[in-house]
């Protein structure tokens, strides 16, 4: 059957809107799936309890939170970690992830019991996508420098932590979550994703503007090209620690519970 000129302009069109939503990630435009569970995975330099402000106000909106123990030793062991969790989670699942645990929400993102992806300041390659190189191509955050290694054990050192990394918490409660600091492992820091979950879930980001640890402008580079739903908060890289209920907010909006 031969194609009319205006049958084909339609489909050379409609070919094209595929492709742009293919190569930016699928936008938030509908409603979200409704989700009685979240799944919240810590990134580098902490661990799981850096979640409790929030997921005491998710707990308060009817939702059952879940914190992975991430064990910072390898991208594909991390990655178990929250698979575990995930199979375990009865229905829909908003997966969340805070800095490096980007790369875990897009990695496992696509685990069947996820509806939606919400990253808190986090890493949001796409497949196989080398990170460190995409960094690097934004001003170095301040942190980087305080890393410090112990052999293959990476950690961020005291003044860089009070100040890049949690530089708008009282320091009392700064010098807390110092002390319980998880090491990491240098192996962790090479692994790369193999699929991109954000490419078919529905995604949200939230970007510090204050971030010292990640750059802002590259936060905001990875929220536009998934084409999340995105808010930006005043707050250091521990805007889910400094601004719990902003944080709460966007993950309820994710699971289809917000006010």
């Amino acid at each position: 059957m031969m194609m009319n000129r205006r049958v084909f302009s339609a489909a050379l069109v409609a070919g094209a809107a595929a492709t742009l939503l293919s190569s930016r990630g699928m936008a938030a435009t509908s409603a979200p799936v409704k989700a009685r569970n979240v799944v919240l995975a810590h990134g580098l330099f902490a661990d799981g309890s850096c979640w409790t402000e929030v997921i005491a106000r998710l707990q308060a909106a009817g939702l059952n939170a879940t914190a992975v123990q991430n064990p910072l030793t390898t991208l594909p062991e991390a990655a178990s970690a929250v698979k575990r969790v995930l199979d375990r989670q009865d229905g829909a699942t908003v997966l969340v992830g805070h800095s490096f645990a980007g790369m875990l929400v897009t990695e496992t993102g696509v685990h069947q019991n996820v509806s939606a992806l919400v990253y808190v300041a986090a890493r949001a390659p796409d497949a196989g996508e080398d990170y460190t190189a995409l960094a690097k191509t934004y001003p170095a955050p301040p942190a980087s420098a305080g890393i410090v290694f112990d052999g293959d054990e990476g950690r961020l050192s005291e003044a860089a932590f009070l100040r890049d990394f949690a530089g708008d918490l009282p320091e009392a409660k700064a010098r807390v979550l110092y002390a319980v600091q998880q090491p990491f492992q240098k192996a962790l820091l090479s692994g790369r994703t193999t699929v991109a979950a954000w490419r078919s879930k529905p995604s949200w980001y939230a970007v510090s503007t204050e971030d010292r640890t990640i750059n802002p402008d590259l936060e905001r580079f990875m929220a536009k090209r998934m084409g999340a739903t995105t808010i930006e908060v005043k707050a250091s890289h521990l805007s889910l620690i400094s601004h719990p209920d902003e944080i709460s907010r966007l993950i309820l909006e994710a699971a289809g519970a917000a006010a």
